[in-house]
């Protein structure tokens, strides 16, 4: 038992630890999209992030080819989704919305579609308590998006930046869906470093593509240090421990803490991007916290 809740109790540590992380994403993404083209800046995450990983699997990598092998087909979907689709689709509505609408709107969805999937795919149970807290955890960010006046939902319509974001939101649901079926047999940081790569791999030539079709990029200091931040920090980091909390608290709950990285990037984007915080973005943090506190609850005990 106590074991039990230990893994709960870090589970839960490491996923607020990678939403507080991952929501520089969509601050850095709104920040530099003027001076670097979408597609490249997902290629030089994940090349850097490939490059970094790279001598800490090697030996995983080499130990571990027979089933990688075999299991090619589920890590070239875990590489598309995860990978090459999910933060190039963010970083594409990065030139249409803000930094907060970036998480806001992404966070809304891909807790809906991650517990669907996790339902049909994974046969995971959804007891009313964790229902509940995703009900509320969506009630917060609903509340974000309507600036503290629900009626507003009701005439809100999606800009050209919303679908985009809508688009990655799905990705990463069948991502976080992918990664429970994981084969035991693969090491974390051998997986790790092989969605990374073949993630790369598959940007590689729509990069040359967009490189070829787009004005060059101008790099200084500021750029290389926000590539660095997501190549390690958002990358490596958040995906390792974020990997670690989903086998500990499954899919479904473990994606309701992605509810977290709007209200981070919220302070973010009011620290480095001078986007306004109100009283609105403090009842929203209050209720997906509560959201998040509901749907452990009954586990936790």
């Amino acid at each position: 038992m106590q074991s039990s809740q230990k893994n709960i109790y870090t589970g839960i540590s490491l996923a607020i630890l990678a939403a507080f992380i991952w929501s520089g994403n969509f601050v850095i993404a709104r920040g530099v999209y003027h001076q670097i083209p979408p597609i490249g800046l997902a290629f030089y995450r994940w090349l850097l992030a490939s490059l970094v990983i790279f001598p800490f699997a090697i030996r995983q990598f080499k130990a571990e080819w027979a089933v990688v092998k075999r299991s090619w087909h589920y890590l070239f979907w875990a590489a598309l989704f995860g990978v090459s689709l999910f933060n190039t689709l963010v970083y594409i509505g990065a030139h249409y919305t803000s930094a907060i609408y970036l998480a806001l709107i992404g966070t809304t969805s891909s807790p809906i579609m991650a517990t669907i999937m996790a339902r049909i795919f994974l046969k995971e149970q959804i007891g009313w308590m964790k229902l509940a807290g995703l009900i509320l955890c969506i009630t917060g960010v609903l509340f974000l998006l309507s600036r503290g006046n629900f009626r507003y939902l009701l005439t809100l319509s999606f800009s050209t930046g919303d679908l985009w974001v809508l688009a990655a939101a799905f990705c990463f649901a069948v991502y976080n869906t992918l990664v429970k079926k994981k084969p035991a047999t693969i090491s974390p940081v051998n997986f790790l470093f092989i969605i990374f790569m073949l993630g790369t791999i598959l940007l590689l030539p729509f990069y040359l593509w967009e490189k070829n079709s787009s004005p060059a990029v101008v790099w200084n200091k500021d750029l290389f240090f926000a590539i660095l931040y997501l190549g390690l920090g958002a990358s490596v980091i958040c995906f390792w421990i974020w990997n670690i909390a989903i086998s500990k608290l499954g899919a479904a709950r473990t994606v309701l803490f992605g509810n977290l990285i709007p209200i981070f990037s919220s302070l973010g984007a009011v620290i480095f991007l001078d986007e306004q915080f109100t009283w609105v973005h403090v009842v929203s943090m209050i209720i997906v916290f509560s959201g998040i506190v509901l749907a452990n609850l009954r586990t936790s005990r």
